[in-house]
């Protein structure tokens, strides 16, 4: 019994000796595939994460560039919008110009043309005026030709000229002379305009010794162009003494009166009167 005992603990042993080597070596190999395995499936996972990391990376990159897309779309729309509202404005402020200059130019050009009426009035007014003063002017020089003694005053003979001119020579012509503003204004005969720029003035100048001479009212007066001139002033003592034969002078108006202008003493000019006969 004993004998079968160790025999039978002998093949047990002997079974186990033959069998650990089996399941170690089989435990080793599930061990390796489970490792091959996990290697495995963590290299899927690797790779199914990279592959999500990739997918992600490319629709946040997708969707980037659509939210760069509609921003620029955006910003398009908003600049031609901007440009159109731009546009409106700068037209609805060159039509406000054009109306505001074309209402200014209408104003001035009315203004202008009250201006213009209002000075047609004033001229009317002073050709009116001025028609008036030449009547009265006309009925004073007519009364004054009607007051005027009748007999055209004493002649003077020629070896006579010299004493009369030198009767009537200054003393102090700066304190004598008198000017028709301080003489109250001229009231003698006007010479028409036309006659006047046909012989008188600057440049037509004369010698009083071609012409006669006679004293009239005690003024010496000399005939000339159709008219009579009586010399009112006494004549300057700064003058030659023979002027009246040498000296060229003329007839000129200034300051409402007639004048006698002496060119080489153009300064001191002298008082006349015109009469008609």
């Amino acid at each position: 019994m004993k004998s079968i005992k160790f025999v039978s603990t002998g093949i047990l042993l002997l079974f186990l000796g033959t069998s650990l080597p089996i399941y170690a070596g089989q435990h080793e190999d599930n061990q390796q595939q489970d490792k091959g395995k996990q290697q495995e499936d963590q290299n899927k996972g690797q790779q199914h994460s990279q592959q999500q990391d990739q997918n992600k990376g490319q629709q946040q990159h997708a969707q980037q560039q659509q939210q760069d897309q509609n921003k620029g779309q955006q910003q398009k729309a908003q600049q031609r919008q901007a440009d159109q509202n731009r546009g409106q404005q700068q037209h609805a402020q060159q039509q406000q110009q054009d109306q505001s200059k074309g209402q200014q130019q209408k104003s001035q050009q009315q203004q202008a043309d009250q201006n213009k009426g209002q000075q047609h009035a004033q001229q009317q007014q002073q050709n009116q005026k001025q028609g008036q003063q030449q009547h009265a002017q006309n009925t004073q020089q007519q009364q004054a030709q009607q007051q005027r003694p009748s007999q055209q005053g004493q002649r003077v003979q020629q070896n006579e000229r010299q004493a009369v001119w030198k009767e009537h020579r200054a003393s102090n012509w700066q304190s004598e002379h008198r000017s028709w503003q301080q003489r109250g204004g001229y009231n003698g005969y006007r010479i028409p305009d036309n006659r006047f720029q046909i012989s008188f003035g600057a440049s037509h100048s004369f010698h009083i010794r071609s012409y006669p001479l006679v004293v009239f009212g005690g003024y010496p007066s000399f005939q000339y162009g159709g008219f009579w001139f009586s010399i009112l002033d006494p004549w300057p003592e700064s003058w030659d003494a023979n002027w009246y034969d040498n000296d060229d002078v003329y007839i000129g108006y200034y300051g409402g009166g007639y004048y006698l202008y002496n060119r080489r003493y153009p300064s001191d000019p002298i008082a006349i009167e015109v009469y008609l006969n």
